[in-house]
């Protein structure tokens, strides 16, 4: 078969190996303690493969492989290929939600505790994740008892700062008031050290103090202080009652737990530090590759802990089954950590108890996942079948891609395009488009720069080898433009010019009658109202749009806030976004009297006044 290899010609070494399509697009990534070996393995009668295997061989055009050194090296590379080509035929994990994390802020003047989700910034502290928001909430609420460091956000301390008063969390004792010098620097910094000590899972060094100020209050007979440390040392211990008790005092270990069928896994993952559960996630796995326990175990490590957690790593990784070679891993986990990892298999006792507590929710969360996509699964199916009878496109279309134009009176003129793979929206791969070359309102020019932008890259990409590839080095294997006819010639001519009229199929869909039209054909395809088919191509139209026209206004509305505020003498770009981050907004900042401005300590007088100036050019300013 041409897919093969010459003999000889692979590495009888480690390295990760990749399975290229007939566009050059990587479908399938691997990792070999030998390549040559591995490779071979794929290569003798097909009726011995997995059918998901076969198909994955019989799909690809080329192959390709990268030797390193190791076998963690390889481990480590094959991991960077998936996260950044996403290949078909390899599992990928996804979060079934969003995780929220607590946060102190150690970067901030006066650092702040924050129940928050996204992205996180190196210096800061985050404990967590928690399966839900309202148990660290209701966690925090007991903790600012005992530890009042503030929870406003950085524009309500600076409003207090400037007012001389502080907040209602002053008056109940849960904030310190540092907005109003109520607590010195040294205090406040005291304060903080304690909750992250108590947060890291430090509770008794915690308890033992306060027990023994509360001790030392009452022996000099003040009683209301000890009252305090009384109702501060109670509200400690119930949010120690809120963290589950799972080992000792002094093990750090992860316990993780899955339930899998033949398609997909769910992964349930408790961190547990100094012997109790301080966080939790959960992942869904496509199990588009075949894969036995050890297998899946293995990809599941692989995918877990290339990130670090905020809670650190684990010296113990506690799995249902060791997975596929348990040394490697091992290996990989110490070299990450910086000391020894060790994977085990729970039998008996607390952490068989935990693991068993894992399994449950992992099968839990599997059955409401397979409730959740059950029909639509189904749906998506029959969606790409039925677009491909009705366009006749010789197979499904697996990667589609949408074209939108959006503009005001021919001013900032975007384009939009949005992805759908295997009938989902891959945001990752969505792009705007800032047009250049056109003067004026002309969609239809529009989309011809757009369109060639994006096909040019193609061409310049697709033969570059895998690992040199962009964003753009891929094709659509169903190109849609948002319009009628003249759309379609648009995006036909331009696909005719640059020699990809047979490889890329193309259709518009018109939004007045959900039309769509085809090349060569002068009456619009007749798609049946409610099919699957013609909700999809809405769908794809809707989103394309939509992402156009936010971009659009996103455009428009700097373009008005640096109109107002640009040019102004003395006010460069961190005190312009400061001053809006102050007041609010850039309508407040007109609002603003000059008093107000002036107000502000780190803006010079002169300055206030050319802002004043700039924002009511009708009155002339006659000094303070």
């Amino acid at each position: 078969m041409g897919l093969r290899p010459e003999g000889g010609s692979v590495p009888d070494a480690p390295g990760s190996y990749q399975f290229l399509d007939a566009d050059g697009r990587i479908i399938y990534v691997g990792k070999a303690k030998s390549l040559r070996s591995r490779l071979n393995s794929y290569f003798g009668d097909p009726a011995g493969l997995h059918p998901r295997t076969a198909q994955m061989v019989a799909s690809a055009a080329s192959v390709e492989w990268i030797e390193v050194s190791t076998e963690v090296e390889a481990l480590m590379l094959e991991y960077s290929l998936i996260q950044r080509h996403q290949p078909r035929f390899n599992v990928r994990l996804r979060d079934d939600k969003s995780y929220p994390f607590l946060a102190v802020t150690l970067l901030d003047e006066w650092p702040r505790a924050m129940v928050m989700r996204g992205r996180r910034k190196r210096g800061n502290r985050y404990f967590g994740p928690y399966g839900h928001a309202y148990a660290i909430r209701e966690t925090l609420d007991l903790l600012l008892r005992t530890f009042p460091i503030r929870t406003c956000s950085d524009n309500k301390l600076a409003t207090h700062q400037r007012l001389g008063r502080p907040c209602l969390l002053y008056h109940i004792e849960q904030c310190a008031g540092p907005c109003v010098g109520e607590i010195g620097r040294d205090e406040y910094d005291r304060l903080v050290r304690e909750l992250v000590r108590f947060l890291e899972g430090d509770t008794d060094a915690i308890v033992n103090d306060l027990e023994q100020r509360m001790a030392d209050a009452s022996t000099e007979l003040e009683f209301e202080l000890a009252a305090r440390l009384r109702d501060r040392l109670a509200s400690v211990r119930r949010a120690i009652e809120k963290q589950q008790l799972a080992g000792t005092r002094n093990e750090d270990f992860d316990v993780i737990g899955i339930s899998d069928d033949e398609l997909e896994a769910a992964v349930q993952l408790f961190f547990v530090r100094k012997g109790r559960v301080m966080g939790q996630r959960g992942f869904v796995v496509d199990k588009v590759e075949a894969l036995d326990g050890p297998q899946l175990v293995s990809r599941v490590l692989s995918g877990l802990y290339h990130e670090e957690n905020p809670l650190g790593w684990p010296k113990i990784v506690l799995v249902p089954e060791l997975p596929f070679e348990p040394g490697l891993y091992e290996q990989w986990l110490s070299r990450q950590r910086g000391s020894r990892v060790t994977l085990r298999v729970p039998q008996r006792g607390d952490k068989r108890a935990l693991m068993d507590t894992a399994r449950h929710n992992a099968r839990e969360s599997l059955a409401r996942h397979r409730l959740r996509r059950g029909s639509d699964h189904n749906s998506r199916a029959r969606a790409l079948n039925e677009l491909a009878e009705h366009l006749q496109l010789s197979r499904p279309p697996l990667r589609i891609e949408c074209y939108d134009m959006s503009h005001l009176q021919g001013t900032n003129y975007v384009g939009s395009m949005v992805v759908l793979e295997d009938g989902l929206p891959r945001r990752s791969e969505y792009r705007h488009f800032r047009v250049r070359n056109v003067a004026g309102n002309d969609d239809y020019a529009a989309m011809d720069e757009v369109l060639r932008r994006r096909l040019r890259n193609y061409l310049a990409e697709r033969d570059l080898p895998a690992s040199e590839q962009g964003r753009f080095a891929y094709p659509p294997q169903l190109l849609v433009v948002d319009g009628g006819k003249g759309q379609l010639g648009v995006a036909t001519a331009v696909l005719d010019e640059l020699g990809l009229r047979e490889q890329i199929p193309v259709c518009a869909l018109a939004k007045q009658f959900e039309e769509v039209f085809v090349p060569g054909r002068s009456e619009a395809l007749r798609i049946p109202r409610q099919s699957e088919a013609l909700y999809l191509l809405q769908r794809v139209r809707d989103e394309s749009h939509r992402f156009a026209v936010s971009y659009h206004r996103r455009l428009r509305s700097k373009a008005m806030k640096r109109g107002v505020l640009d040019g102004i003498t003395g006010l460069g770009d961190k005190r312009r976004a400061r001053l809006v981050r102050e007041f609010g907004s850039v309508g407040a900042v007109k609002s603003a009297s000059l008093d107000d401005l002036r107000a502000l300590s780190w803006l010079p007088d002169a300055v206030a006044e050319a802002v004043y100036a700039a924002v009511h050019p009708a009155e002339v300013l006659t000094g303070s």
